[in-house]
């Protein structure tokens, strides 16, 4: 840690348990899919700082975190979730399986059930 509670972006990633290593971590920064403030960084160097506000765009979700602090070392996830404070917004509901369009009976193809019925009413094995 430097001056001012400065960390490498790096570093900090890993120390929250963004990702698994810091070398992934360094990646991450350097292919563009970390903004800070809102402005794209590529390097594994950059700085950030407590208050900054992280977009991290990972394979299926995008996080959004506020720095509160940085780390000292990669603890335990009760320790890391210390770090920061997460503004990502909740995910959409799954859509109700009660609202579900159903098929009515003898409409499309037959099911398993009825499939087996209809061999049976046809005398097929």
């Amino acid at each position: 840690m430097t001056a001012e509670g400065r960390q490498r972006i790096d570093k900090w990633l890993f120390f929250a348990r963004v990702v698994k290593s810091r070398s992934l971590a360094a990646r991450l920064a350097q292919a563009g899919r970390v903004r800070v403030n809102r402005n794209k960084i590529d390097q594994a160097s950059h700085m950030v700082r407590p208050g900054d506000v992280l977009t991290i765009t990972l394979d299926r979700r995008i996080l959004i975190y506020r720095i509160l602090d940085a780390g000292e070392r990669r603890g335990p996830a009760t320790e890391a979730r210390l770090l920061f404070e997460d503004l990502t917004p909740p995910a959409p509901p799954a859509a109700d399986p009660a609202l579900q369009p159903l098929r009515e009976r003898g409409a499309g193809r037959p099911t398993k059930k009825e499939r087996r019925a209809l061999d049976d009413w046809k005398g097929e094995e």
